[in-house]
């Protein structure tokens, strides 16, 4: 999510809205589950895009991108240097493309917002695929440690220290600034920001009833980036590859919980000594 546009609301929800929000987020792995079943070399996004769809109405959800003006579709589907905000096309996959999935639900107005990042490996450049899946692999924990830190944090801009720290430590990998997390609720982009890097200002006290969309956005080069003709896909401006991980995550009376994972988020939780905590 860019970093304009968000609504302003209360960033707080009641227990009462919190469970509310269990059954989008379920919708929503759902969605997930299904691209990750069928992504590989050979089909295309739009494809993909239909699947998740399935998936999403399914549950009895609607894919909430559908509900941004202009956008027809219920992924974003950001193949290699197009980075977020991509248009499904019927591009079939290759071997050694990197392809970014991102996906939504709303149920009786309340809304999920998730994303994985898929690598097709290339047999006959195993080199490439190693890098690849490195790029993966380094954005996906890069966001386990924004959540983990989300779950002992006093303040919220924690969570863009700890995602840029555990990027830096590992990588020379460039963490997107102008694309960043969000508040989700209500609207599927809501106040406050979630930064991916360290901000000078502290955030919101992180307390019961604050639910938002952690999402780190990485590039393998430049942390610069160009709008395509279509007005949507964002793309890395020299080419290099890229990665997006997300999921929603619900901070309750006991605990946190990860409404857009089966689990919660306890298999990416606990290398961190937490274990999430059901909303009841």
């Amino acid at each position: 999510m860019s970093r304009r546009g968000f609504l302003r609301r209360s960033i707080y929800k009641s227990p009462a809205q919190l469970r509310l929000m269990i059954e989008p987020g379920l919708a929503a792995v759902d969605a997930l589950a299904a691209m990750r079943a069928a992504v590989g070399p050979g089909v295309t996004t739009l494809e993909l895009d239909a699947i998740a769809e399935a998936a999403i109405r399914a549950r009895g959800g609607e894919p909430n991108f559908m509900l941004e003006p202009g956008y027809r579709h219920t992924i974003c589907a950001n193949v290699n240097a197009d980075v977020v905000h991509a248009i499904p096309t019927d591009r079939p996959l290759e071997p050694g493309d990197v392809v970014s999935l991102d996906v939504g639900a709303v149920i009786g107005g309340w809304h999920s917002d998730a994303a994985f990042t898929a690598v097709i490996p290339d047999p006959a450049r195993p080199e490439l695929t190693e890098a690849n899946e490195k790029l993966s692999q380094v954005t996906e924990q890069a966001m386990w440690h924004g959540i983990a830190r989300l779950a002992r944090a006093k303040h919220l801009n924690e969570v863009g220290e700890a995602v840029q720290s555990y990027v830096r430590k590992h990588s020379d990998y460039g963490v997107l600034e102008d694309y960043i997390g969000h508040g989700i609720g209500r609207s599927m982009h809501e106040d406050p920001p979630v930064f991916n890097v360290a901000v000078p200002k502290r955030g919101p006290e992180v307390k019961p009833g604050l639910v938002v969309a952690i999402e780190p956005i990485i590039s393998a080069g430049t942390i610069d980036t160009v709008v395509q003709d279509d007005d949507w896909t964002v793309t890395i401006a020299d080419g290099s590859m890229s990665a997006q991980w997300e999921h929603s995550v619900a901070v309750h009376e006991g605990g946190i919980w990860v409404l857009t994972a089966e689990d919660g988020g306890a298999a990416g939780l606990a290398q961190f000594g937490i274990t999430p905590t059901p909303i009841v």
